[in-house]
């Protein structure tokens, strides 16, 4: 409906151009809004005043002359210029009609456009250290990216779904000790756990597996081991230098051959666990991007010698530091440590050069909101090598906080105390996770209420909604039992008969539906199409308990079975941007 009355009004300034009202190079962008109020009519747009300036004339003396320019249309019953020079449009009922027609013939489509122009994003979203499991606070992070890739597909952007696998450095280095503790304690090795490790019953499955490849091949005592280890935090050390000795101390040890196997064993059998969950959760990506490929490749070299060339590096104790100061950050950061190894900084500054360069015109990061501070430093980065840092968009998720009977679950990948994404999927179903997770913007605190998710109720958002879908099915199914069938084409001719409250809303709320697709869309905001189908379901349900729709009335009644499947069009099209199922039975 937006898009007929947007097309009318530039049919209206092409006259206007051509009549020389307007200046025939002066581009136009058409502005059209849903009226607050109704009372206004149902669209109005601020054309005239945007163009007044460059056609020199009054703003509502310009709107009388686009109105008159306006061709018909059975969609408007009449047009209004209101205040300093709004145009206003009043809807007719056969543009209601319209909508269900429109649905019905668009199918699967319904809601879709080419906005994007097939313009190349890249959405970067989950990106979990390899240190153990999901958890249901990388399953928000993993709906919301998904949906939000999905959504810019939606509206014609070519999307590329990434996932960047820090497959390098210290915390990687950790898990790989913490596998070998627990392979050494299989060899029969009594070995302390470093208060540092990761000690999730996942590290002992791994360890495991490695004991079945190479028996005890890789063993060594524990006093080899410690040998020259700083103590640990519980016998008076301290943490970090403990688990920092281990590390130098296993690999002396094994050789680097051997400390690699046992390293990219870990890596692996994580990395697959993750892959698996994600795929069963519905969230597939185009490429599993390594970190360690940015080293080998020398992508982090060639970004550290940019910076060096532009003067944004500088030495100091050692080590080389970005003067991000200089952008807007809050303090240089350190690139390269004093021992010449690089940071992880410096490899998220070549892995944003690298995004760049393979040409993709924006960059959508979905970060948990713990990494708000990296923001301005990789923006920075970004500009110091001069690139356009309004191409990166990094948008924040805060983690889900999970509740089960009553009690708020502390979640910690270190100590093994947490619920899997696995375990919340087996237990509420991806359905009610996949919605669940969508339902507030990214930003806000969210509270995930087990009860709520499983329940059976018109409380329960995605049951309500998928509900009012299997709805529909069921009047078909008693269509059939009934010896009846359904003429589209005698329901299309019967449109005018729908004149009831509730199938005016109905009409209404479907022609929205593209609206909303577009704004969730660009404001990465999947919660406004949840909110939509809520919406849409309870008009749904309201116009079931108040109306028959198997009448004896032919005609009335293929009308209402054109709404109703158009309906259920528009809520499957919407499930399935929010990669939930739209059931035919429940």
């Amino acid at each position: 409906m937006k898009q007929h009355l947007a097309e009318l009004l530039q049919q209206a300034v092409d006259r206007l151009k051509t009549d020389g009202v307007l200046p025939a190079g002066q581009p136009v962008e058409i502005g059209l809004e849903r009226a607050r109020d109704h009372r206004h009519g149902d669209f109005a747009s601020n054309l005239a005043l945007t163009l007044s300036k460059v056609a020199r004339r009054k703003p509502r003396e310009l709107a009388e002359a686009l109105v008159a320019a306006l061709p018909e249309s059975d969609q408007v019953d009449r047009v209004e210029i209101a205040g300093p020079g709004f145009i206003n449009f009043h809807l007719s009922p056969a543009a209601w009609y319209a909508v269900v027609g429109t649905v019905l013939e668009a199918g699967d489509a319904y809601g879709r456009s080419e906005l994007g122009g097939g313009r190349p994003v890249q959405v970067e979203f989950v990106s979990a250290n390899p240190t153990g499991p999901l958890h249901v606070g990388h399953g928000r992070g993993a709906a919301y990216g998904a949906t939000v890739a999905d959504l810019l597909e939606a509206v014609g952007y070519r999307v590329h779904r990434e996932y960047y696998v820090n497959d390098a450095g210290r915390q990687m280095d950790i898990l790989a000790v913490s596998v070998y503790l627990r392979y050494l304690d299989l060899c029969g090795e009594d070995v302390p756990f470093p208060s540092n490790g990761y000690q999730g019953d996942y590290v002992w499955d791994i360890g495991a597996s490695l004991h079945r490849r190479r028996g005890d091949a890789l063993r060594h005592t524990a006093a080899e081991l410690l040998e020259g280890v700083p103590p640990d935090e519980p016998a008076g050390g301290d943490k970090e230098a403990h688990v920092d000795g281990l590390i130098a101390r296993t690999r002396a040890l094994l050789g680097e051959a051997h400390y690699r196997e046992v390293f990219d064993l870990g890596l692996e059998s994580i990395l697959d666990n993750i892959r698996r969950d994600l795929e069963e959760f519905g969230v597939v990506y185009d490429e599993w991007f390594s970190e360690r490929s940015l080293t080998e490749s020398g992508a982090v070299d060639r970004a550290i010698e940019r910076l060096k060339a532009g003067g944004h590096l500088y030495e100091k104790d050692g080590a080389w530091w970005f003067r991000s100061t200089g952008f807007g950050d809050e303090k240089d950061r350190v690139v390269v440590r004093e021992n010449g190894q690089t940071t992880y900084f410096a490899s998220d500054i070549a892995y944003h050069m690298n995004k760049l360069e393979r040409g993709y015109e924006r960059v959508i990061d979905v970060w948990g909101a713990d990494h708000h501070g990296y923001v301005p430093r990789v923006k920075a980065a970004l500009e110091a090598l001069g690139d356009d840092p309004s191409k990166l968009d990094v948008l924040l998720v805060q983690f889900a906080i999970l509740y089960r009977g009553g009690q708020k679950v502390q979640m910690s990948t270190r100590s093994g105390e947490f619920v899997t994404l696995r375990e919340l999927r087996h237990e509420v179903g991806n359905d009610a996770a996949r919605f669940f997770y969508v339902m507030r913007k990214c930003e806000q605190h969210m509270d995930f209420d087990l009860d709520l998710a499983k329940s059976q109720s018109a409380d329960n958002p995605v049951y309500y909604i998928q509900y009012a879908h299997a709805r529909v099915m069921s009047v078909m199914r008693q269509l059939e039992e009934k010896g009846m069938t359904w003429d589209a084409a005698a329901g299309a001719a019967g449109l005018p008969r729908l004149t009831e409250k509730h199938e005016q809303s109905l009409m209404v709320r479907l022609s929205r539906y593209p609206e909303l697709v577009e704004a969730a869309a660009l404001n990465h905001e999947p919660h406004l199409i949840a909110h939509f189908l809520r919406e849409l379901a309870n008009d749904f349900h309201t116009y079931y308990n108040a109306h028959q729709f198997l009448v004896e009335d032919a005609e009335l009644r293929n009308a209402r079975l054109n709404l109703i499947q158009a309906t259920r069009q528009v809520i499957a099209n919407g499930l399935g941007l929010l990669g939930v199922s739209a059931p035919e039975r429940m």
